[in-house]
Parts: C-alpha cells; sequence; structure tokens
C-alpha cells in the first residue's frame, strides 16, 4: 500500500475518535459492500480506500462483503474480478463476505416483522405499487392488501419462499408511513420473489431481501461499527435505523456519509457504462477511456498512481467535480520517477542525411532515466537515415510552435546537429522526406533552433499508438443533454509510427516515457504483424497535443 493515508482531519475520522474517546465501542469495524453486477470503478476505490485506512489507523478491521442479493444481476466473473482489482492495488483484506451467507437470518428477521404486525405480503404490482406510494408533491396512500392479520401474512411469506407464486405477483412490504415526507420509508419493499440461480445459493430460495433491507442486518450481523458511504444514500439511513431498531439484533451500527467521486468529462455508474458497451462507444469494461480500475490498469495506470489520487481528493460532505489533471498528475509523480526514457516516431516523416555515408553507422550509449542511474543504459544507432515527427517541422515558418523550417539549424536528442537543406514532396503536395546535413554534435558553438527526437530508419520497430482523450465533451455528461450526445468523436486515434529498436525485448504492462511525448504502456503485440501497440497513459506536462 502506498505510504499516503487518509486526511486526519476529515469529519468521519473525527466521530470515531470521539467515539473511542466515550468507549461506545472497543474495536472499530468498517466495511466496502461492492454489488458483483460489473467491474470496480475509481468511485469504488474512494470509498473501498476510506473504509479500509480508516479502520487501519485506528487498530481495527475493515471486511469486503459482496451484496449478492439480486441473482439477475450478479456473475461469478465481477466478483473475480473484484477480487483481483483489490489485491492488484494493494489492499489486505482478511475477511470476505457475501449477503448470500445470511439469507436464512434475514428471512428469520422479515418474519419477526410481520408478527410484531410491522411487515405485510402485498399484491400490487410494480406499477400500482409506485402509483400509491405517491410523489414529493403528494401524499401515499394505502395498499388495500396492508392490514392483513399475521396469520395471513405468515402464511403468504411462507407461500412465496415455496415457490407457489410468480414473480411480480406478491413481494413483502414493511409498514412504515405512506404520509411520510421520504419516499423511501413509504411501504418500502423487503423482499421479492425471483425465480433465477444464485451463484452461491443454487436454487435454494426464490425469494431475495431488498438491498436496504439486507445491507444494514448484514452490517449489524458482521459487528460492523460505522456504516461509511457515499451521499446518495443518505434518505437510506432512516430506513436503515428503522429496521435495526425494529428487530431483534444486538449490534446497531451507524451510517455516515461521505462525497461521491465525480470527475470531470467521465462517468461512473455502472449502468451508463453497461449502455456505452450495448451501443458499442466503448469496447469493454476495460476500455482504457472510461475510469473502471480494469480500463485505468490496460491503460497504464499503477497501483500507487491511484492510490495516491484516492489520498489527494479528500472527505467532505460536499459534492463536487474533481479535474482530470489531478488524476493525471499522480500517475505522472509515478512514472516520472520509475519508467525509462526511450524515443519514438508518431508521426514518421523521413530525413536523410546527404554528407553521411549509405553504409555509416555509429552506436551511442545513452541513459535510460535522467537521474535514477540504476535503470542502466542502452544502446541507440545513428545512420543516414532517420524518422523524426511530422510535427517537429514545418515548411512554412509558424512562429506559433517554433517549429524549424528550411535553413534552420536544429539538434537531435542525444546525437548531432542537422541543418535542413530542402524537402521532396509528392504529386499531392505532402512531404515525403527531408534532405539535412549534419554537423558534430560536439561543436559546442553550434546554434540550434530546437532539440527533437528521433530513431534510425534501419534499427527502428514498427508500432501502433492509441492515443486517449476525454471520452465526453461536457465536463458533467450526465446533465441536461443525453449521454450518447456528448461523446467525444475523436477520444481515440490510432496512428501508426516507429519505436526504438531496444524495445524489442519489452514486455506487456511495461511502461516508458516517449521522450518529449508522453507516457506510455505495452498493451499488446499483434501477431500477425508483429507490430508492439502502445497504449497512451498521459500527455507530458505543458505538452501541446499532436493527435
Amino acid at each position: 500500500m502506498n505510504k499516503n493515508t487518509i486526511n486526519k482531519n476529515n469529519f468521519i475520522r473525527k466521530i470515531i475518535k470521539n467515539d473511542l474517546n466515550k468507549k461506545k465501542y472497543s474495536k472499530i469495524k468498517t466495511r466496502f459492500a461492492p454489488e458483483p453486477n460489473g467491474y470496480l470503478h475509481l468511485g469504488h476505490v474512494k470509498s473501498l480506500y476510506i473504509n479500509y485506512n480508516i479502520a487501519k489507523d485506528f487498530n481495527g478491521t475493515c471486511n469486503v462483503r459482496f451484496d449478492d442479493s439480486n441473482p439477475s444481476k450478479i456473475k461469478k466473473k465481477y466478483i473475480k474480478s473484484i477480487k483481483k482489482d483489490i489485491k492488484w492495488l494493494g489492499f489486505k483484506i482478511n475477511n470476505i463476505y457475501y449477503t448470500s451467507n445470511y439469507f436464512l437470518k434475514i428471512y428469520n428477521y422479515a418474519i419477526e416483522l410481520i408478527k410484531k404486525k410491522l411487515a405485510y405480503v402485498d399484491e400490487l404490482n410494480s406499477k400500482e405499487i409506485k402509483k400509491y406510494r405517491g410523489t414529493l408533491k403528494t401524499i401515499g396512500k394505502d395498499s388495500p392488501y396492508r392490514n392483513r392479520s399475521i396469520n395471513d401474512n405468515l402464511k403468504l411469506f411462507k407461500e412465496m419462499k415455496e415457490g407457489k407464486f410468480k414473480e411480480g405477483q406478491m413481494c413483502l412490504r414493511a409498514k412504515i408511513n405512506m404520509l411520510s415526507p421520504i419516499i423511501l420509508m413509504r411501504d418500502p419493499i423487503l423482499y421479492r420473489i425471483k425465480y433465477k440461480e444464485h451463484i452461491k445459493t443454487a436454487n435454494e430460495w426464490c425469494i431475495y431481501p431488498m438491498y436496504d433491507f439486507s445491507h444494514c442486518i448484514s452490517d449489524a450481523l458482521e459487528k460492523i461499527t460505522h456504516s461509511i458511504c457515499t451521499l446518495e444514500f443518505i434518505d437510506n439511513k432512516n430506513l436503515y435505523n428503522w429496521i435495526l431498531k425494529n428487530i431483534t439484533i444486538e449490534n446497531r451500527p451507524k451510517q455516515y456519509e461521505f462525497s461521491r467521486l465525480n470527475i470531470e468529462y467521465n462517468i461512473m455508474s455502472k449502468r451508463y457504462i453497461n449502455k456505452l458497451i450495448k451501443k458499442k462507444i466503448i469496447t469493454k469494461w476495460n476500455d482504457p477511456r472510461i475510469l473502471t480500475i480494469t480500463g485505468l490498469r490496460k491503460r497504464g495506470y499503477t497501483p500507487d498512481s491511484i492510490i495516491d489520487f484516492c489520498s489527494r481528493i479528500g472527505v467532505t460532505k460536499q459534492n463536487n467535480i474533481i479535474e482530470m489533471s489531478l488524476l493525471e498528475n499522480c500517475i505522472r509523480n509515478d512514472l516520472n520517477k520509475n519508467s525509462p526514457r526511450t524515443m519514438a516516431i508518431i508521426n514518421p516523416i523521413k530525413i536523410i542525411l546527404e554528407n553521411i555515408p549509405n553504409k555509416y553507422e555509429e552506436q551511442l550509449i545513452i541513459n535510460n532515466h535522467p537521474i535514477n542511474k540504476n535503470m542502466g543504459k542502452r544502446k541507440i544507432y545513428f545512420n543516414k537515415e532517420i524518422y523524426i515527427d511530422k510535427y517537429d517541422f514545418k515548411d512554412k515558418n509558424n512562429n506559433k510552435y517554433n517549429h524549424p523550417v528550411v535553413g534552420n539549424k536544429i539538434r537531435l536528442k542525444n546525437a548531432y546537429n542537422i541543418i535542413i537543406k530542402f524537402i521532396i514532396k509528392n504529386k499531392k503536395g505532402e512531404i515525403k522526406k527531408i534532405i539535412c546535413t549534419c554537423k558534430h554534435k560536439k561543436n559546442q558553438d553550434y546554434k540550434y533552433i530546437k532539440i527533437i527526437h528521433w530513431v534510425s530508419v534501419l534499427h527502428s520497430i514498427p508500432a501502433k499508438f492509441y492515443l486517449y482523450e476525454k471520452l465526453f465533451n461536457k465536463i458533467n455528461p450526465l446533465k441536461k443533454n443525453k449521454l450518447t450526445n456528448n461523446v467525444n468523436k475523436k477520444s481515440l486515434i490510432i496512428k501508426n509510427g516507429f519505436v526504438e529498436e531496444s524495445l524489442k525485448t519489452a514486455k506487456i504492462g511495461n511502461k516508458y516515457q516517449f521522450e518529449r511525448e508522453g507516457y506510455y504502456c505495452l498493451d499488446k503485440i499483434e501477431n500477425k504483424s508483429n507490430n508492439l501497440i502502445f497504449n497512451l497513459i498521459t500527455n507530458l506536462n505543458n505538452r501541446y497535443k499532436r493527435i
């Protein structure tokens, strides 16, 4: 785990410290309770980070509990992926539970509520329940089945469990207050019928508890002291407390809410990510343009950079939108220290050095990192023909970016100085190659306009570069317009270029700083062409984009 720990002055920590001082608890217990209906995203990691580090700071424990109460959505592959992500991020979780571990106990608590006249079996369908519940402006009205006898409710609930009714034909509802200003408290559903095989309990059950009913009971059974969640569950706290107050259970955890993570130009909702996949706007859950952990890992983000980001954003009650640059700075800080330097040409144009012999070849030994000498050295080769990036040359003067033009003197990084003589174009007027002359690199009095990167034509490897930009054009993609209307059509651009021959031994997952371009991760190697495929992790600071 990264050495960074959660902000010592956040409001949740103060609450816990006060509880311990008053000896309300002997040991702090928190939990991270993901629903395995999708992959972890950065918002989940914020929650895990808070729960894990608060427990760690106070010598407590943090459980992971998979909320598998809805068999229609959960999948084994999601559980496997979440476990993998948690381990990859460096969180050492000893206790892993499932809501399904408590299905029988939760069922018995439902029976207890029925016996206390605090729950009833309802025959209204979902549309009718919604209509009866009312709105923020109109009060709810009682279901015609609200006042069944205890015996009738017990009998019907047992028959629901035995599979004697169709899905949607019956449900169990809490009997609270249909006049409550909080809609959630207007007789919420506690159990529903679902004929779907469960990944843990198979076909043992055909009725399943709703999240609000199972979650608080699971917290209490695990002796969680502080149930920490995001602000969208603030109204659910009323139901959380009502359930625990009205069942015979020893522990009564308290719920505390913090702001949900929102990052500009991004979404962090499994429902909307699924929509993007179905509409083929993104490929899968590991698409590098979204902020799932699998996507960030594929793009080249490191565990340390993600943990560093979580430590910087802090814990507040105020919803806000975090700038994407904060996340990018975290990965830059990590990769700047830990990634070797190399050169890559993303938009190649050929340079011919007219005063260099055809068979001339010089081997240059250069450092892999400007500071960290432990990264060693590598060999690059200098020949008559080299590639440079076409954006480093303009045949017409452009002072805005200080591009070299014909007659200018430039320096090749780690090599020689050259003078641009003339250009050769094709019939379309496109630059085909540039003719230059070479001057010795040791001439200190030689004045040049710019230092540029390059690779030898003879000693280069073909490569593809996946250049990622923000997925959406709007800071808040979900505001006003439809999500799909805000998609950036240039969020992915693929370029064909070259990298140094030294990368022929590169392994998938290796990360590099391509000098003057940015940080890249080797994603895969094409079977047929043997091309290396690199994903752009992030641009360098103050580097104008050239895609």
